[in-house]
């Protein structure tokens, strides 16, 4: 690692150092669809100044499209393949059980935000849940709060007192578009008072589970992040935006969940108890999507017929793909020792589950929305300066974010 005010490398990846703040932001469950209709109905002009002066590209987001794999391969700059996080929770075969994938014991590599901060550069983290915290702030010497627990901050732990006296807003409800706006208002109060030389914001999907594109209350979602991050950007920041996955009805025309309950299955064909099937975007925040997404991994006993049990799956209605894990790691470059022996992904508008049994949908209060699989890989990723250098044909990812913003980027919108 080279000294302050010149580059780092890490995970074979080297950055130059940051000649204006450097802001990147990972706006959950971000369909590109949310930023362009939000553009046509004049309600993101920010995004439209970007789109019309500065670098508007689609990347493709890590598979499994889900929150926590995303958030760390965007600022450790690789896949999971490297850093280990494959999952918002998974089965660890040591442990022998089923657990929550945020304690930083699971991550195997740094992130830039830890190295740029050890090499002397102004390190800022804010998130929408504490959840992603622990795992964003890992070795990290700054500021890393979530606004779920604003008012716990202490400079002990989250290099800050009173996050909330800075905010000047209340803690949220963590079931609402005000979690994220919180994000949002702390990074200006931050670059305002602190001016740090990097800083990470990540939201939450709440507003992406509930409302489609275009629709009155996703508009107004957009509107108030355009407003923050003009403001961010006539502080002088350097701001890439991307997300974590995009979203997608699961539903059929009339509102009905489109579920493919795997485990029952399972169990029908090999017996209960045989076999094991974990869910990676299960997390404590079950109730706008009920733990349901479009990918899932399959632990099968010692001597199944595993290619067998693969076309079965296949063949079940709404399955998109099942790839033994061989294949389903080198393709999607995730840890082969972190999956089951066969991955699941379903189609567009469906979702696949555990036992019906297991899930509650009582808390869904709109049309299942969710992500997870090949459907959501797709999102944006907008800098509010050009990129003259950067190939038109480049084959981007969500985490060339850093990449493009230290070391690509020139100009303003």
């Amino acid at each position: 690692m080279s000294a302050k005010g010149s580059s780092i490398t890490l995970n074979g990846r080297t950055y130059r150092w940051p000649e204006r703040p450097v802001v990147v932001v990972c706006v959950d469950g971000c369909e590109p669809d949310y930023v362009d209709r939000a553009v046509r109905a004049g309600a993101a002009p920010w995004f439209g100044e970007v789109a019309a002066g500065g670098t508007s590209r689609l990347a493709d987001a890590v598979v499994p499209t889900f929150t926590n794999p995303n958030n760390l391969s965007i600022v450790t700059g690789v896949p999971p393949a490297v850093h280990g996080i494959c999952g918002n929770y998974f089965y660890d075969r040591e442990a022998g059980a089923e657990v929550m994938m945020n304690d930083p014991k699971y991550l195997r590599c740094h992130t830039l935000l830890a190295a740029f901060a050890r090499a002397g550069a102004s390190v800022a983290v804010v998130t929408a849940k504490d959840k992603l915290r622990r795992l964003l702030g890992h070795g990290m010497r700054g500021i890393c709060f979530s606004s779920e627990k604003a008012n716990e901050t202490t400079r002990g732990e989250h290099g800050i007192d009173d996050a909330v006296d800075l905010v000047g807003l209340p803690v949220p409800s963590v079931y609402s578009a005000a979690l994220s706006e919180f994000v949002f208002a702390a990074g200006v109060k931050l670059m305002e008072s602190v001016r740090p030389d990097i800083m990470y914001l990540s939201t939450t999907d709440y507003i992406q589970h509930k409302h489609a594109p275009g629709t009155p209350e996703a508009n107004a979602f957009y509107q108030m992040m355009d407003g923050y991050l003009a403001k961010l950007g006539a502080l002088g920041a350097t701001i890439a935006v991307t997300a974590d996955h995009g979203m997608n009805a699961k539903t059929d025309a009339g509102g009905v969940p489109q579920i493919v309950y795997l485990q029952d299955h399972l169990d029908t064909w090999l017996g209960a108890g045989q076999t094991r099937v974990i869910l990676p975007i299960t997390d404590p925040y079950v109730v706008h999507h009920g733990s349901l997404g479009s990918f899932a991994t399959v632990y099968l006993p010692d001597g199944a017929d595993v290619a067998g049990v693969a076309r079965r799956l296949a063949a079940l209605r709404g399955i998109e793909a099942v790839l033994e894990r061989a294949e389903a790691c080198a393709r999607f470059e995730l840890p082969p020792d972190r999956m089951g022996d066969l991955v699941v992904l379903s189609e567009r508008h469906v979702t696949v589950g555990t036992a019906a049994a297991r899930h509650d949908l009582s808390g869904l209060d709109a049309p299942l929305r969710s992500h997870g699989g090949l459907s959501e890989q797709r999102v944006p990723l907008l800098l509010n300066r050009r990129t003259p250098g950067l190939a038109l044909g480049r084959r981007l990812r969500n985490f060339d974010a850093f990449d493009l913003a230290l070391n690509h980027s020139t100009g303003h919108a």
